[in-house]
């Protein structure tokens, strides 16, 4: 997949895609519907994107509210089929464009586009002023097509960001899955902790989860791909998201136990899978007590996993 960060000055090979456009946080069954109609002109598929989110631009101090940065978002595009990633800088010079000059400078001029879809709640331009119909309009008169995809929904309820970060907030990984399309993921490198889990027998490989909207803190079942590195596949485990009480620390942190694993993946890029919320994580009286809660936790988590 090509992914390109700007949209000015772009060769002709990376021109003329149909492109799905939107923040696609979760990349959720919602935006899914928008990229196979996008799919489905004769045009290279390409996504529109923006990072940062432009919630963070405008908000910076806004609590964290993504459900996945944007490497997650990138290999989920992948999986989908895009071979054209767009994603653009949000910054001040495109944050002051009015509906039409972004329509005109950056989809036309810029990125060339064959083709737009859109979700049918699409905003865009200074002031959100720009919308799906004046995204047609523009596009009748700068010679790119525009589809406007219906909004989706699931037993009657639309599915939206919105909806999937409450249902990780409340422990329910399986109801956000069903409304993402894939299991929800936290993604990133495997970095040095306190390495007390080696110590107790059970090592695990830390990421940081800073910026992201989290799941319900405590003890998860969890599949796991590790990304990068000579021991790179899948792999099914325990995570424990929190802030670690036991040890008197409090920035949260996920830790993942890979079951049957023996390597080293400090530096390794890492896709973590939420299936499902075992229990809440607590402050145990001693060591005895958490090492056997963990065993209890390994043994849960392989009964679980090996069902999916």
């Amino acid at each position: 997949m090509l992914t390109l960060t700007h949209w000015r000055g772009l060769r002709d090979a990376a021109r003329g895609a149909s492109v799905a456009m939107g923040n696609f946080d979760g990349v959720h069954l919602g935006h899914r519907s928008v990229i196979d109609l996008a799919a489905a002109q004769p045009a290279p598929l390409g996504v529109v994107t923006f990072e940062p989110h432009p919630r963070e631009f405008f908000s910076p101090a806004t609590p964290a509210f993504r459900l996945m940065n944007a490497e997650a978002r990138a290999h989920r595009m992948e999986k989908l089929g895009v071979t054209r990633l767009y994603e653009l800088p949000f910054d001040a010079d495109l944050a002051g464009m009015s509906a039409e000059e972004f329509a005109r400078e950056v989809l036309c001029k810029g990125l060339g586009v064959a083709h737009v879809t859109v979700g049918a709640d699409f905003r865009f331009g200074k002031g959100r002023l720009g919308n799906a119909d004046i995204l047609h309009d523009f596009g009748a008169h700068c010679g790119f097509g525009v589809t406007i995809a219906p909004l989706l929904h699931i037993g009657g309820l639309e599915i939206s960001s919105t909806a999937i970060r409450t249902a990780l907030a409340d422990g329910r990984p399986r109801d956000a899955a069903a409304m993402l399309g894939h299991w929800h993921r936290i993604e990133g490198e495997v970095i040095h902790g306190e390495k007390r889990g080696r110590a107790l027998g059970f090592p695990t490989a830390n990421m940081r989860v800073q910026d992201l909207h989290l799941p319900r803190l405590g003890v998860y079942a969890v599949k796991v791909d590790v990304l990068t590195g000579p021991q790179a596949g899948s792999y099914i485990g325990a995570a424990s998201l929190g802030v670690r009480p036991m040890f008197g620390e409090n920035q949260p942190n996920l830790e993942t136990y890979l079951f049957d694993f023996d390597g080293d993946l400090y530096g390794k890029h890492l896709s973590v899978a939420f299936i499902d919320y075992l229990r809440p994580e607590r402050k145990f009286d001693g060591l005895p007590q958490l090492l056997e809660q963990m065993a209890n936790d390994c043994t849960r988590a392989r009964e679980i996993l090996v069902q999916i």
